[in-house]
């Protein structure tokens, strides 16, 4: 498997934050990302990282205005609240009699906000200009040759070892994280475990028939017959039953799954037809060339209207440096989804046309939500939330098939400011440490930031990041086409030093990415 390999920007320091509207108060450190692992890029967020295109950045949580907090929510587990509930019933209403209930959402729409490094200057002065070539390492027998130049032997044959894994398959393992410290694991058997009433049907089986059951769907169905919903004699479906059992009253202690809203199959006439469609990000996957142009314009009307930008700040070129320039590399693992790894864009096509995309990372152990689009004529729909609600049934879905794919990163979450604490309200949800990078539970973190903005979440006075660089020695570099340890490439260093550079890289990035990925030195 090809390496990733990056360039290091720095820290760029006193530039405008969106979210408090300070002028110099942003701190962030950011690198460019030529190509990355989708194991590499799960990592990285695992430690405060995340991207926009192929600029990757973590906030300086100690030093920017407005500490930005890696939130996920444990998918799994996932109940769905009032207000959740309210939106998927709009939709089902509007998709099956075309009810249009105007008003304006509670909550914010899922990565509405940009204003940090995704629109500053930074990111983008920070395009590389590297010529593909440099970024080509040499044969793997010259990389080995140069490693055996480092006199500590130990150390060559872990950074030989290290190659021998990367050009393997990835193996996907348990992550070492996926426990909240506090709470008790869950097994993933649960998910594959026959799924009670109530908690939504599986339609690769024939639904369990009881008496009572077939009783009230009789008399529904005789209901719904005379307002004339569904047509006489028509014969009801797996899906169809759950539709109609769901107008029931159900059952007590047993709330209804986002799986009982979505997964339903509408009458036969129904007004509209909606169409969730997972378009790999390449512009060789034909569905995602033939939707470009639609898929662009639309970006571009949803920014002008609630971003408020100029056509030139929305056009083709930062559609797709934004959202379709992505550094991670596609992959298929024998335990990962049939979808496989990497970037897509999920299209909602209503009656024919794109009328929202929810870009996403599908990694490891989560998908990554990395922004939402919408035409903004159907803001009534909450399109927001109802397309942040689907992709924690993506992810539950995709988890029948990848055990380990159990989470829903949603970006960041800033307590500071309180247009973005709605992320908080998708329980159950972890916020990580931005000292330890241990996952704490929401509940537990917001009672801290309630007396400060910058918290280190862990307890644990005596707990330290255990993924702390320890040698810098094993930095891998590539230089001049060559793979090298930054041991040997220091010595070959002409000119002024650049440890404290490589030193901060390698301190953001932790141990186990700067030995795995490349840090291209010219």
């Amino acid at each position: 498997m090809p390496a990733a390999v990056v360039e290091y920007k720095g820290w760029k320091e006193g530039y405008r934050c969106g979210y408090c509207a300070s002028e110099r108060g942003k701190v962030s450190a950011g690198m460019w990302a030529h190509s990355m692992t989708v194991q590499d890029y799960q990592d990285l967020i695992d430690r405060g990282w995340r991207r926009s295109g192929k600029y990757v950045y973590k906030p300086i949580m100690n030093q920017t205005c407005c500490p930005q907090y890696t939130i996920r929510c444990q998918a799994l587990h996932f109940q769905t609240s009032k207000s959740h509930k309210k939106v998927l019933k709009k939709m089902l209403k509007f998709i099956s009699k075309g009810d249009v209930s105007k008003g304006v959402s509670e909550e914010e729409p899922m990565d509405s906000h940009i204003e940090d490094a995704v629109t500053c200057d930074f990111a983008y002065k920070s395009e590389s200009h590297v010529s593909q070539s440099e970024l080509t390492p040499l044969s793997v027998d010259h990389t080995e040759r140069v490693e055996n130049e480092d006199k500590d032997i130990g150390e060559t044959k872990e950074e030989v070892n290290a190659q021998q894994v990367e050009s393997g398959s990835l193996q996907i393992c348990a992550h070492k994280d996926t426990t909240v410290p506090g709470e008790p694991s869950h097994s993933a058997k649960i998910v594959h475990a026959p799924p009670k009433p109530g908690k939504g049907a599986d339609l690769s089986k024939p639904p369990c028939r009881k008496a009572k059951d077939i009783r009230k769907e009789r008399k529904l169905q005789k209901l719904l017959q005379n307002q004339t919903c569904v047509s006489e004699g028509s014969e009801l479906q797996a899906g169809d039953q759950v539709f109609l059992l769901q107008n029931s009253k159900s059952k007590p202690n047993q709330p209804k799954t986002i799986e009982d809203f979505v997964f339903v199959s509408l009458p036969d006439d129904a007004q509209h037809k909606l169409e969730v469609r997972l378009v790999p990000v390449s512009f060789e996957d034909p569905q995602f060339k033939s939707s470009f142009n639609q898929s662009a314009t639309l970006f571009a009307k949803y920014q002008m209207a609630i971003h408020k930008d100029t056509p030139s700040d929305c056009g083709e070129n930062e559609f797709t440096r934004f959202l379709c320039n992505s550094p991670l590399e596609a992959e298929n693992a024998p335990n990962g989804p049939e979808c496989g790894y990497g970037s897509f864009h999920q299209q909602y096509w209503l009656d024919g046309k794109i009328i929202a995309v929810g870009v996403i990372d599908i990694l490891p152990y989560c998908v990554s939500s990395v922004y939402l689009y919408y035409d903004p004529d159907y803001s009534f729909l909450s399109l927001g939330v109802y397309s942040a609600l689907r992709e924690i049934a993506f992810t539950r879905q995709l988890h029948e098939k990848a055990p380990d794919l159990c989470f829903y990163y949603m970006g960041f979450y800033i307590h500071s400011c309180p247009k973005m604490r709605y992320k908080g309200q998708y329980r159950p949800s972890d916020l990580l440490c931005p000292e330890t990078y241990v996952w704490t539970p929401i509940e537990q973190c917001l009672p801290l930031l309630e007396h400060s903005k910058y918290c280190r979440f862990n307890q644990d006075v005596k707990a330290v990041d255990e993924g702390r660089i320890k040698e810098l020695g094993r930095v891998r570099v590539l230089h001049k086409r060559t793979v090298m340890p930054y041991s040997v490439y220091k010595k070959r260093r002409k000119g002024p030093s650049d440890e404290a550079s490589v030193q901060q890289y390698a301190s953001l990035v932790g141990q186990t990415c700067s030995e795995r990925m490349l840090l291209f030195r010219s």
